[in-house]
């Protein structure tokens, strides 16, 4: 029995198991998710330090002329005692000795010929003194389980000296494909013959999103050859196909499923497009049978199949976010089922794909979002408040706009 797509979400995130873990340098972690929680060994910055290229000075002495008795370099461990009266030169990151009350950048000082400054006046008390553990302290928490790493995660460890670090190994997924109208995009057809653009499409989406994806073959319409591609591809944690489980004549790949005992976790979704979905299990590999329709397919692995992903891979965030914006045109719907409607946002507005029958193949090379409309939705008005789910989301545009708050 098709379920609503709220309780297909909620399936996914109680049946799904993240996979195991590795351990790789720091530098080869990017993009990865962390599989522990990594703690501060040393505090940040280490030492008081200087964040400006300065002098170090005593209060007292501001509005005076006063004597540079020494030059302290990053990375020295010179400690002057500094009176009344005397300054020390002092660069940027180098230690600041506890006699000094404050940093004067080079700029706001008047330099004499006899080795003496004058400084300024309304000085205030540690400024630009970098403390000691005034960003991290010792045992705070740097990375948790389940966190995604990027360039800044690696720079946070870095500067604690880890050089390796565990992260959960990317999921091996297996994609094949089933139809003898169906031929592989390097392969000749004939007119009553469609090239199969499904099994690439996912196999680079699945790669996009943190997969190890492999392609296992191309199934035959008959019990038999879908065993063999199915048996092939269980030494993965994943399993993605499309098309087969409709009430054809020739759809066999729910048959075929069920001869290794497959645990049905849901059959069907109220959704438009998308309906005959399937996602199972068969020992610990998950199976996702998506429509054979491309829009569908694509779509509907853009809602659940990502679902599935983040979860597997051990991301912690496995819920669907979005963003707020305004709707660019009215957009009539057909209420009783909830659709997928692909689009693209421009930052203010999103528009509907003019063109988005669920066989079509290069809708989704113009979009860059969704929308996911209610099922009791029959009109959208212009202007009207939507929720935008990402989908190609480095986000730029092709005309220059004024990006300034």
């Amino acid at each position: 029995m098709a379920i609503c797509i709220k309780e297909a979400l909620r399936l996914i995130a109680s049946h799904v198991q993240k996979v195991s873990y590795e351990i790789v340098p720091i530098e080869n972690s990017v993009d990865r998710i962390c599989a522990e929680n990594l703690y501060a060994k040393y505090p940040l910055p280490n030492y008081n330090n200087s964040a400006m290229d300065g002098y170090g000075i005593k209060l007292d002495d501001q509005s005076k002329k006063v004597k540079v008795v020494n030059t302290i370099l990053a990375g020295s461990s010179i400690d002057t005692n500094v009176k009344i009266g005397e300054v020390v030169k002092i660069m940027t990151g180098a230690k600041v000795p506890e006699s000094i009350e404050a940093i004067v950048p080079i700029e706001d000082v008047i330099v004499h010929n006899d080795n003496t400054i004058t400084l300024p006046s309304n000085i205030k008390k540690n400024q630009h003194i970098r403390f000691c553990a005034e960003e991290i302290q010792i045992d705070d928490l740097l990375l948790k389980d389940g966190e995604d790493i990027n360039f800044a995660s690696i720079a946070l460890i870095a500067s604690q000296g880890i050089t390796h670090i565990k992260v959960y190994r990317k999921p091996q997924i297996s994609v094949f494909a089933s139809g003898e109208e169906l031929k592989l995009h390097y392969e000749k057809i004939n007119q009553f013959q469609l090239y199969n653009s499904n099994t690439p499409t996912l196999l680079a989406r699945a790669k996009e999103l943190g997969g190890e994806a492999i392609f296992t073959g191309m199934a035959r319409d008959n019990i038999e050859s879908l065993k063999e591609m199915i048996e092939n591809s269980l030494q993965s944690d994943f399993i993605i196909t499309s098309g087969g489980i409709s009430v054809g004549d020739a759809d066999f790949t729910r048959e075929a499923f069920m001869q290794f005992d497959m645990e049905i976790i849901f059959d069907g979704i109220k959704i438009k497009p998308g309906k005959p979905t399937l996602f199972g299990k068969i020992g610990k590999t998950y199976i996702l049978n998506l429509p054979g329709n491309p829009l569908a397919a694509s779509l509907i692995f853009e809602i659940f199949g990502k679902a599935i992903l983040q979860k597997l891979s051990g991301n912690e965030k496995i819920y669907h976010s979005y963003i707020l914006g305004k709707i660019g045109e009215e957009l009539p719907n057909k209420q009783g089922r909830t659709t997928l409607i692909p689009g693209n946002f421009d930052g203010e507005y999103f528009f509907p794909a003019p063109k988005r029958l669920p066989g079509m193949v290069g809708v989704l090379h113009n979009c860059n979002s969704m929308l996911i409309l209610n099922k009791h939705q029959d009109l959208l008005k212009k202007e009207s408040l939507v929720k935008i789910l990402p989908i190609n989301w480095k986000f730029f545009s092709n005309i220059q706009k004024d990006f300034f708050s």
